[in-house]
């Protein structure tokens, strides 16, 4: 059976132009990876339909699941539900569910459910709505595309209503060989036999370098079969060893 696969799609120009610091993508792959699906590609696309469409439509095509995040709120260039829609040639306009949720909700704080507002209830036709626990106004499922919220917290409460409609794939476990005072040149060509020799593990050398007297390497090792792991770790272990380095193994993956 083909492992389940994940792309995340960042909207907004807040972030390319570097006024907002991503955590979302490190929220949804931290969420995916214990379901056994693995994040295998990002993109970040400004407040563009055009470019929204764009992404959206490659990386559906290529990956099992979609993340969207962002574009769903009040405000003019929140556009991404309008770019949902024409990516999957579907009608868009307001929910009855969501407009007397939303509705019910403004009435309860005594504010006024303006037309603004009333923007973040436009759904794309045949959309399965994501409850948002967090502020109210929904996410929504297209095919196999997720639109989220750009707000980390109300992702993290949408991804809750997220897990039971995946396909789970093999959980892919890792481990870390830490390795103070190791230079990556020490054992790049080792580590690269190393990684030819076991098909179901992959490798990672992660440098670190806080001060002269405290830098190093993170060896990482990741695979579904624990047993292989295990062994794959024992080895970063003794690659370390024959140049000198003396080795901390930790369960997951630490920096």
């Amino acid at each position: 059976m083909t492992a389940p696969t994940a792309a995340i799609c960042l909207i907004g120009d807040e972030l390319l132009s570097g006024r907002t610091r991503d955590i979302n993508v490190q929220q949804i792959a931290g969420y995916l990876r214990p379901l056994g699906i693995l994040v295998e590609e990002v993109r970040i696309v400004p407040d563009v339909q055009a470019r929204i469409v764009e992404a959206v439509n490659a990386l559906r095509e290529r990956y099992s699941y979609v993340f969207t995040t962002g574009g769903i709120g009040p405000t003019h260039d929140d556009i991404t539900a309008d770019a949902i829609a024409a990516a999957f040639g579907v009608g868009i306009d307001k929910h009855p569910d969501v407009m007397a949720m939303l509705q019910a909700r403004y009435d309860e704080i005594g504010t006024e459910f303006t037309e603004a507002r009333q923007r973040m209830a436009r759904i794309p036709d045949g959309a399965s709505l994501i409850e948002n626990p967090v502020s109210g106004a929904p996410g929504f499922q297209t095919g196999n595309v997720f639109t989220l919220a750009g707000v980390p917290s109300i992702v993290q409460g949408m991804l809750q209503d997220i897990g039971h409609r995946l396909e789970h794939g093999r959980v892919v476990h890792a481990r870390t060989v830490r390795v103070p005072g190791l230079r990556e040149g020490d054992i790049a060509e080792a580590l690269s036999e190393l990684d030819k020799s076991y098909e179901e593990v992959s490798f990672g050398s992660y440098p670190w370098f806080r001060s002269v007297s405290d830098h190093g390497v993170s060896l990482i090792a990741r695979s579904a079969d624990e047993d292989t792991l295990t062994t794959a770790a024992q080895k970063l272990v003794e690659l370390a060893a024959s140049v000198g380095g003396e080795s901390e193994v930790i369960e997951g993956e630490a920096s």
